[in-house]
């Protein structure tokens, strides 16, 4: 994409998560991996991006096309917002495509956080209505360099545009709750903040024109969606796949769980953490598990009550940001049994704690 003229990445997700561990730590939260990802694989399923130079768009057309999902440019920098946005994004939606907003980012003018609330205030903020999909932080080549006299890196060293990036990044996520998609080049990635690893919790949305999406950025090993051409025949905008299936795509425009478990075996005890990651309180929050490995349960801390290999609680509150401990004690495993270990369910996440007997 460039300037006024472009589209964004995506990718998080929700559902849920599993980890096993050999006796030591295991985490779960509501993240499911990234759909399967690095070369395609099989049909993967299409989808547009426009901008306020696509112009009128017969989203009815795109939709019969079996296009799924569309990226619309809302803002950029701290002064530019999209005319067209608004019959934009939600003829996408009307239409019964997934939607998405992208913004424009100009590192030079202004701070990370800052361009982040722009765009959170101006069409970027997401809402959990299962056609929303995360919002889009589109850094690429300066297309202004003519005018502002900067390189394509805007200006920047590699060390603030990565401190850029990760300012609007965690505004972002603060505002919303969702990890944003970056979209950018493998080129402009490497030149402009040195192959920076530290961004691959986020969905990439790489841009590549050509028949292959090729090299990825280092701390990816997937990329979520890629923008293969800058228009196509027939539809409107940028021509864009998503890496997965549709209802893996669906996935991402799901509300995140609330909570994040992790665990620990340490001899007969199982401890486990769960915390909110959202802002605003949980309650009433179920948490079960049910030990294997010839096991029996010994003994809970309060709020839990057990029998046999079975154990209930409930975690009547837990403020925003904050985390509690659960204990459960187990008698010895049977003889026979070569790995001992316990499967928790702690509302929507699901988590496996393993360790050996022997």
């Amino acid at each position: 994409m460039a300037a006024a003229a472009i589209a964004a990445a995506l990718a998080s997700g929700t559902g849920t998560a599993q980890a096993d561990v050999s006796a030591g730590a295991a985490v779960g939260d509501v993240r499911a991996a990234p759909a399967a990802v690095g070369a395609l694989h099989g049909p993967a399923v299409p989808g547009v991006d426009v901008s306020n130079w696509t112009g009128e768009i017969d989203w009815g057309s795109v939709a019969g096309s079996g296009t799924a999902f569309a990226f619309v440019y809302a803002s950029e920098g701290l002064d530019y917002v999209n005319e067209r946005f608004e019959a934009q994004y939600g003829g996408a939606a009307e239409a019964g495509l997934l939607r998405g907003a992208y913004h424009f980012a100009q590192p030079h003018e202004s701070g990370g956080t800052a361009q982040a609330d722009f765009f959170v205030d101006n069409g970027g903020a997401w809402t959990p209505d299962g056609k929303t999909l995360p919002g889009v932080l589109d850094v690429e080549d300066n297309p202004y360099n003519n005018r502002n006299g900067l390189n394509s890196c805007y200006g920047l060293d590699k060390q603030k545009m990565v401190a850029w990036i990760g300012d609007f990044t965690r505004r972002y996520r603060q505002r919303t709750g969702r990890d944003a998609i970056i979209y950018t080049t493998t080129s402009w990635w490497r030149t402009c903040t040195g192959d920076s690893p530290a961004f691959g919790r986020h969905p990439l949305w790489l841009a590549r024109w050509g028949a292959e999406p090729g090299e990825l950025p280092a701390g990816w090993t997937r990329h979520t969606f890629w923008q293969s051409a800058d228009r196509g025949r027939g539809l409107p905008g940028g021509q864009n796949s998503f890496n997965g299936t549709l209802s893996q795509l669906k996935l991402l425009a799901r509300p995140r769980s609330a909570v994040k478990a992790t665990g620990r075996v340490t001899g007969n005890t199982y401890t486990v953490t769960v915390a909110n990651t959202t802002g605003k309180p949980v309650t009433a929050l179920k948490v079960s598990g049910r030990t294997f490995g010839g096991q029996k349960i010994a003994k809970v801390g309060e709020g839990c009550r057990f029998s046999g290999t079975a154990v209930r609680c409930t975690i009547a509150r837990l403020a925003p940001g904050a985390a509690t401990r659960l204990t459960i004690v187990t008698r010895p495993a049977a003889p026979t049994a070569e790995t001992k270990g316990m499967k928790i369910t702690v509302g929507t996440v699901n988590l496996t704690l393993t360790a050996r007997t022997r």
